[in-house]
C-alpha cells in the first residue's frame, strides 16, 4: 500500500470485483427488466405504467389524458429510465395488432400493423386503461399484494399486480436477459380459463389433457397456425419449441387476395420480397402486385398470376417458403416463478403455479375483508353500548375532565370503541341510528360467517376462484382469432415447377417411343404409331411433374414431363435421352406428385406399393426399383387415384387363375421384390410355365374385364366375390373359354 491509501477504503481483486458487478447486473436484468412474473405476466416497466395510470385515474370510463403525462409520472415516481424506452413499452401495450388483450386504450397515431414503429410522439397521443386492465388492478386496494418502496423511498408501489386471469399466457411477452431469454406466445382467454378450471377440478391433469383445451397460441391476427399438433404438444410439455403461422388468401376471380398476415409481418415487406423475385426473373408466374389495404380491409394484398393455367396452390406454397407469408416463431416459456427465480416451465406447471398465486391472492382479499368487518363490528358494538346508555354517556362527556378514560372504565370499552363514540356527531344520536347499527351488525355478522366458512375450507376457496374465473371469461372472453389448420410443409418450387401447370397425357409405345399431348380428353390408343409399333401405356398428369418410366428389368427413370415431344408427331425414343441396359424394353409410365402411390408387380406374382417420389431418378441409367428375378418381367405400373384403403387388387395368370384381395395386404416399400400376391405352383411339363399376365385396381363398384384373345368377360362386384381371398392364395379358375388369359383391365 502507498502512503496515500486510506484504511477505510476496501480493496478487492479486479477479478472478484468484476465478477460480482457482472452478476449483480445480470440478476437486475433478469429479475427487474427482461423477464415477466408468473403472477401478473408483466415486466416491471409494464407493471409500473399500468399502476401509474390507475393512480392518475385513467380508468376505462375516464377521459383520455396526454401520454406524456403518464410517462412523466412513471419515470419520475417509479421507473428512473429513459422516457423513449418507457413510451415504447406503453405503445406496445396499446397496439391491438401487438397485444392479444391490450392494456391501454390509445387515441391518436399509435402505429400500424404495416409499420408498428410509426407511432406519434407522446406529446401528441392520449391514453387511458382498457376494461381488460381492470382484471389486473381491480383488487389492488384490498390487501392482496405486498408493497415496496420506490427507487427513492418516497412512495410505495405494488411488487406485483393481483391478476384475476393468467395474463402471463394471455398476452405473452418477449425479452432478452443476460444468459437467458423469454418468448411466450399469447393465448385465448376463454381456452386458458377453461384449462384453469379443469386443473382445479382435476389437479393431476396431464399436459395432454390441458392441451386438448388450449389447442395452441392465439395471436392478434387471423393468419393460420400450421404447426402440427404433436409439435405444439411437445412445446407445451417441455416449455421449448416453435410454431409457424401462414398467411390466409382467397381467390377473387383470377386474382389472389391475401387477407391476413402472420404476427408482426408487414404487408409492404411482403410486396418487396415478391417484387425482388420478379425483378430477378425467378417468379415468372406472377404478372402484377397491388396493395389495396384500407381502413375497412387492413390487409388486402393482390397477386395477379400470369395466366389462369398457373397452379395457384403450388405458387402460394413457393411464396410461403420464400417470403414472410409464412413465418416461424420461437417459444421459450421462461418466467419468474413464485419463488422469485427464473425457470422454464411447461403448461401444467404454469397454470398450477398461477392457480396457487390466485388462491393465495383470494385468501388475502377475503382475510383483508374479514379484518375490516371484525374491526367495524368491534366499533358497532361500542356504539350500541353508547346508544343503550345514551344519557350516562352524555353526562360523562359533559361533566368529566377525562371522559375517554371514564367511558372506558364505566362501560368496559376499548380505546378504538371510545374514540368512535367521542367522534360521533350529535345528529347521529337519534333513535333511528340505533336501528341502523343493529341492521349493519346483522349484515356484517352474516358476511363474517360466510368469510369464515370460505377461509376455513380450501375446497370452497377453490370453488370461489373457479366461479370468478368463469365470470371473467364470460365478460372478457372472445373467440379464437388464429385458426389451427394442418397444412403440408411449404416448399420452394424449382425452375420446372415455376412453369405454368397444364394438363398433360404422356403416351409410351411398345418400342419405347414417348410423346406428350396437352389435355386429358384424348384417347392414347387411337394415336398413329410407327410401322411395327403400337400402344404400350399412358398416364395423365401435369406439365410440372416428372414422367417416370419402368423397364422390363425393373429399373425406373424420370424425365420432366414438359420436355417431352408433342403428340402431333410420333415422338422420340427414350433410348436417346436415357441409358437403359442392353436388351430391355420399357413397360409403363406414371405421372403424379411425389407422395402419390403406385402399384408395382412382376410376372412372377410378387408386388408391392411404392410412391412416385421413390421411383424418380436423376440418373440417366435409372435406379433399381423392382427385383423381377431371372426369366421374369415387370408389369406396367398403376397409379392409385384413391386412398389405398379403397382398393382391391385383381391378379390373373395366363392359365386362367384369378385372385382378388385387399390392396392393403401389400406393403409400402421404397424398392424391392415385394410379397407374393398369388400362389403359382411349379409348372408341369405338360402344362407349360404359368405367370401373371396382369393386375387391376378395383373399387367397390368397378367391374373387371378379362380378355382371352378377342373375347372378354365382365365380372361385376358380386361375381368377384367368388374369387376373393387372402393374399398369396391360389385363386380360382375362370369360367370355360377363359382358361388362357391375355390381359385384364378395370371398367369403371
Amino acid at each position: 500500500m502507498s502512503d496515500n491509501d486510506d484504511d477505510s477504503v476496501e480493496q478487492l481483486p479486479l477479478r472478484q470485483f468484476a465478477e460480482k458487478a457482472y452478476l449483480d447486473y445480470s440478476m437486475y436484468v433478469i429479475l427487474d427488466r427482461a423477464l415477466p412474473n408468473i403472477g401478473d405476466g408483466l415486466k416491471p416497466v409494464q407493471r409500473r405504467i399500468v399502476y401509474a395510470m390507475s393512480e392518475l385515474g385513467l380508468a376505462a370510463t375516464a377521459k383520455f389524458k396526454k401520454s406524456a403525462r403518464t410517462v412523466g409520472d412513471v419515470i419520475g415516481k417509479f421507473h428512473p429510465h429513459g422516457d423513449s424506452a418507457c413510451y415504447e413499452a406503453m405503445v406496445l401495450m396499446a397496439q391491438p395488432f401487438s397485444y392479444r388483450y391490450p392494456l391501454i386504450d390509445g387515441q391518436g397515431n399509435w402505429g400500424s400493423s404495416d409499420d408498428p414503429k410509426s407511432f406519434a410522439a407522446m406529446r401528441y397521443t392520449e391514453s387511458k386503461l382498457t376494461r381488460y386492465a381492470e382484471l389486473l388492478l381491480g383488487e389492488l386496494g384490498q390487501g392482496t399484494v405486498d408493497w415496496v418502496p420506490n427507487f427513492d423511498g418516497t412512495l410505495d408501489e405494488p411488487s406485483i399486480l393481483p391478476a384475476r386471469v393468467p395474463n402471463i399466457l394471455l398476452n405473452g411477452t418477449t425479452g432478452i436477459a443476460v444468459g437467458m431469454a423469454t418468448d411466450i406466445p399469447p393465448h385465448n382467454l376463454t381456452e386458458v380459463v377453461k384449462s384453469c378450471i379443469h386443473l382445479i377440478d382435476k389437479p393431476k391433469a396431464s399436459v395432454q389433457e390441458l392441451f386438448n383445451i388450449i389447442s395452441g397460441p392465439d395471436l392478434p391476427t387471423s393468419a393460420e397456425l400450421v404447426t402440427p399438433k404433436h409439435d405444439l404438444l411437445a412445446m407445451y410439455e417441455t416449455g421449448h419449441g416453435s410454431y409457424r403461422m401462414r398467411a390466409c388468401y382467397e381467390m377473387d376471380e383470377s386474382e389472389i387476395v391475401i387477407t391476413a398476415l402472420p404476427y408482426q409481418v408487414s404487408g409492404s415487406r411482403i410486396l418487396e420480397q415478391i417484387a425482388a423475385q420478379m425483378a430477378a426473373k425467378k417468379l415468372p408466374l406472377v404478372e402484377d402486385l397491388r396493395d389495396e389495404s384500407d381502413h375497412e380491409n387492413p390487409t388486402r394484398l393482390i397477386i395477379v398470376p400470369r395466366s389462369n393455367r398457373v397452379d395457384i396452390a403450388a405458387l402460394m406454397s413457393h411464396l410461403f417458403a420464400t417470403t414472410d407469408l409464412e413465418r416461424s416463431y420461437r417459444v421459450n416459456l421462461n418466467m419468474i416463478g413464485l419463488d422469485g427465480r427464473p425457470a422454464v416451465k411447461n403448461l401444467r406447471e404454469i397454470l398450477k403455479e398461477w392457480l396457487e398465486y390466485r388462491v393465495s391472492t383470494v385468501r388475502r382479499r377475503l382475510q383483508y375483508r374479514l379484518d375490516k368487518i371484525l374491526a367495524r363490528l368491534h366499533i358497532l358494538e361500542g356504539l350500541m353500548i353508547a346508544y343503550l346508555n345514551l344519557d350516562e354517556v352524555i353526562r360523562i362527556i359533559r361533566e368529566e375532565d377525562e371522559p375517554k378514560a371514564q367511558l372506558m372504565a364505566r362501560f368496559n370499552l376499548t380505546e378504538i370503541q371510545t374514540n368512535a363514540i367521542l367522534d360521533t356527531r350529535l345528529r347521529h344520536l337519534a333513535k333511528l341510528e340505533e336501528m341502523k347499527i343493529r341492521g349493519e351488525q346483522i349484515e356484517l355478522d352474516k358476511e363474517r360467517k360466510q368469510l369464515n366458512i370460505l377461509l376455513s375450507s380450501d375446497a370452497r376457496l377453490k370453488t370461489l376462484v373457479k366461479k370468478e374465473l368463469q365470470q371473467d371469461a364470460e365478460k372478457y372472453g372472445d373467440a379464437r382469432r388464429s385458426p389451427i389448420v394442418e397444412r403440408e410443409l411449404a416448399t420452394a418450387m424449382d425452375q420446372n415447377a415455376l412453369l405454368p401447370s397444364e394438363p398433360l397425357t404422356v403416351v409410351l409405345s411398345n418400342m419405347g417411343w414417348v410423346r406428350a399431348a396437352k389435355g386429358h380428353d384424348m384417347d392414347p390408343s387411337a394415336l398413329n404409331f410407327k410401322a411395327g409399333d403400337g400402344f404400350c401405356d399412358a398416364d395423365r398428369g401435369r406439365s410440372q411433374q416428372s414422367a417416370v418410366f419402368l423397364d422390363s428389368g425393373g429399373r425406373s427413370y424420370s424425365l420432366p414431363a414438359y420436355t417431352l415431344p408433342s403428340a402431333r408427331g410420333q415422338g422420340e425414343p427414350l433410348s436417346g435421352r436415357l441409358k437403359p441396359p442392353t436388351g430391355v424394353s420399357f413397360r409403363g409410365v406414371v405421372l403424379g406428385g411425389e407422395s402419390e402411390r403406385v402399384l408395382l408387380a412382376s410376372t412372377a406374382g410378387y408386388g408391392f406399393v411404392s410412391t412416385i417420389g421413390d421411383m424418380v431418378s436423376k440418373n440417366k441409367a435409372g435406379k433399381a426399383m423392382v427385383s423381377v428375378g431371372k426369366g421374369n418381367d415387370v408389369l406396367a405400373p398403376q397409379r392409385l387415384l384413391l386412398p389405398q384403403d379403397d382398393y382391391w387388387i385383381a391378379v390373373a395368370t395366363n392359365q386362367g387363375y384369378l385372385l382378388v384381395f385387399e390392396l392393403n395386404e401389400l406393403p409400402l416399400l421404397a424398392k424391392g421384390k415385394g410379397v407374393k400376391m398369388i400362389n403359382i405352383p411349379k409348372a408341369k411339363a405338360s402344362e407349360g410355365e404359368e405367370f401373371v399376365v396382369g393386375t387391376a385396381l378395383l373399387s367397390e363398384t368397378d367391374t373387371l374385364r378379362v380378355y382371352a384373345g378377342q373375347r372378354y368377360i365382365n365380372l361385376k362386384p358380386n361375381d368377384l366375390d367368388n374369387f376373393t381371398h387372402e393374399r398369396a392364395k391360389r385363386g380360382r379358375k375362370l369360367p370355360r373359354g377363359f382358361q388362357r388369359v391375355d390381359r385384364i383391365e378395370t371398367v369403371i
